[in-house]
């Protein structure tokens, strides 16, 4: 069991002195160029722009029966088992102090059709349907069409 431990010890130092020289070596090593070009660590870059929501307007459906997208920024928003923070503003009776749309209906029954006096755990985890909006090109090309532009 001694030995065992010895041999360990021995062998995880010697793997540990190894990167440490083969750090060293690569950091000094003027051949080895980074990435970005010849910027130094020092040097700093401006961070590029961060892409804004659009809150001015909201956005049209797309389709009937098409989830309302969430037209405000929900970063750092709490949503988990205990806690949901969107129903502070969307949940009765708060809405109407806070001037928010008031949740569906369809979200205060459970699975079996039963009213509920609160919303469905079955629909506590908004973002599973509702997705902020945002105005970003297509990742890939398409030919959908919106059910108004169809007329």
């Amino acid at each position: 069991m001694r030995m065992m431990l010895k041999a360990a010890v021995i062998v995880g130092g010697g793997v540990f002195g190894v990167l440490a020289i083969a750090s060293d070596g690569v950091a000094q090593d003027p051949g080895v160029q980074s990435l970005r070009g010849p910027v130094g660590i020092e040097d700093t870059a401006p961070a590029e722009d961060l892409k804004q929501q659009n809150v001015d307007a909201r956005f049209q459906r797309a389709y009937r029966q098409q989830p309302p997208l969430i037209p405000h920024k929900i970063d750092n928003y709490q949503i988990n088992l205990k806690v949901n923070q969107c129903l502070r503003c969307h949940d009765w009776p708060y809405n109407a102090q806070e001037g928010a749309p008031k949740v569906s209906e369809t979200h205060y029954h459970d699975r079996n059709g039963v009213a509920l006096d609160k919303v469905s755990r079955a629909r506590w985890f908004c973002t599973q349907c509702h997705v902020p909006q945002e105005r970003a090109r297509a990742l890939v090309g398409n030919t959908f069409h919106s059910a108004f532009d169809t007329k």
